[in-house]
């Protein structure tokens, strides 16, 4: 195997984007997705000039009460609505107090509040279903919708079709695979994840850029040294694999050197007001960074809105150490959410990217309807709510409905698969079509009778 950097750093088991990423013959872990993008180009399915379809999912890790956000009961007993207010908004749906940012932009964005899965109450299990439309059983690992897009489409510029900020998912609790890679598609199709804190002040791509130890002039004199090797291997060159590698390594190349790719990830060139209508914390700036990445080319990014529903302040409101608090979601979680949100569809919507661009805002399950002894809400997946913006979607409207105290669906249940569904045909994908399953059986992108939610096109 061909090394271009030497021995650089290893990966650790959530990502493919340690330095030794420019190893060849793994470097479709970068995204390549060449024969792909070829075969359907071949076909007249793609037009990199004019797909400009995307996707931001954003993932709120540790899952929001649908109660105190997007959900409200006012007229349930106290031990249900909890402590907050609804408000009123731009759209026909009223929202809690603790999104005032979100009600500005309430004609933008659409709720579905009537999601649920049958998967176990457990953070990982939900990760799965809602990143994947599947749970995983029989040793199976589905693949993320990003990488699904990333197999159909390839990429379309230097940067990878698929960017996970600010890195790959931590521990769950229940020590399952989190549904954030390429799953039965390999490992060429993982995401590339930043593994930074773009809010940080030194903030720098490790994985995009080579290390300081190997200059311009080394790269290049390893660049011509393989060249001469490829001299004297005719025969080898003449095959499929070799064609593939070489492709592989003009891509990985070309990523590293490309300015296009070190301007998008450079958040100095935006100006200091818009970094702060984002918000100066991690989240904020990864949401700034999507959106500059998605005009840069990226085909689907993926935002953890926390890394590990452990040791830090997250939506888990479990109301007492080491989770989070209903006061600490009120005060610390909520306010950031909402800043970020809204800017990141504002901003979207001024540059004319929304329409192009769906918005997802996911998360694992819910939270119980009724408030526990230490004064936070447990995990339920039998109903939640979820976002969606731009992507065709219209705003302003609640798609489905729970009961009266939030428990169960009580108008148009929607599974996961059924959101996977709306974001393949967001992104313009056939959701009759077909990849490599396991053992390379044809294996749908959907399963049979699943469609995506009408309602929010319509």
């Amino acid at each position: 195997m061909l090394n271009l950097i030497g021995r650089g750093k290893s990966h650790n088991c959530n990502g493919t984007t340690r330095r030794d990423f420019l190893q060849v013959g793994t470097l479709g872990a970068i995204g390549f997705g060449l024969p792909q993008l070829l075969a359907a180009a071949e076909q007249g399915k793609v037009d990199p000039s004019k797909d400009k379809k995307s996707c931001i999912m954003i993932f709120n890790l540790g899952a929001p009460s649908q109660l105190d956000t997007f959900d409200m009961k006012p007229d349930a007993p106290a031990e249900v609505r909890g402590p907050f207010k609804p408000i009123s908004t731009k759209g026909d749906f009223q929202l809690s107090e603790i999104l005032p940012m979100h009600a500005q932009i309430a004609d933008k964005f659409s709720i579905v509040r009537s999601c649920y899965h049958t998967a176990a109450a457990v953070h990982d299990a939900g990760w799965q279903m809602l990143q994947t439309g599947r749970q995983f059983t029989g040793g199976v690992n589905y693949p993320h919708a990003g990488a699904v897009v990333q197999y159909i489409k390839g990429r379309r510029s230097d940067l990878p079709a698929h960017v996970v900020l600010p890195q790959t998912m931590g521990r769950g609790g229940g020590n399952l695979p989190n549904g954030q890679a390429g799953g039965f598609l390999g490992k060429a199709f993982d995401p590339f994840a930043l593994m930074a804190d773009p809010s940080q002040p030194n903030f720098k791509v490790p994985d995009l850029l080579p290390p300081a130890s190997l200059g311009d002039v080394r790269i290049d004199r390893r660049r011509r040294m393989r060249e001469a090797v490829e001299g004297q291997m005719a025969a080898l060159e003449a095959t499929e694999s070799a064609k593939m590698l070489d492709a592989n390594f003009e891509a990985a190349y070309r990523l590293m050197s490309s300015p296009q790719a070190r301007q998008a990830f450079d958040l100095t060139q935006e100006s200091t007001t818009m970094r702060e209508r984002y918000g100066m914390n991690r989240f904020g700036q990864c949401c700034l960074l999507a959106r500059r990445l998605i005009e840069s080319g990226v085909r689907f990014v993926t935002i953890n809105t926390f890394l590990t529903v452990f040791d830090e302040i997250t939506w888990d409101i479990h109301g007492s150490k080491p989770f989070t608090t209903i006061e600490g979601m009120k005060n610390i979680v909520a306010p950031m959410y909402d800043r970020a949100y809204s800017a990141l569809i504002e901003d979207l919507h001024q540059r004319g990217m929304l329409e192009d661009t769906l918005v997802t805002g996911l998360a694992e399950f819910g939270r119980t309807p009724k408030v526990n002894p230490a004064g936070g809400r447990d995990h339920w997946p039998q109903c939640f709510s979820c976002t969606f913006a731009g992507g065709g979607v219209k705003g302003g409207r609640a798609i489905g409905a729970s009961d009266p105290i939030g428990a169960v669906p009580a108008d148009r249940p929607t599974a996961p698969g059924e959101i996977i569904a709306t974001i393949f045909k967001a992104m313009g994908l056939d959701l009759h079509a077909e990849m490599p399953g396991p053992g390379g059986r044809p294996f749908p992108l959907v399963d049979f009778g699943v469609r995506e939610i009408r309602e929010l096109f319509a």
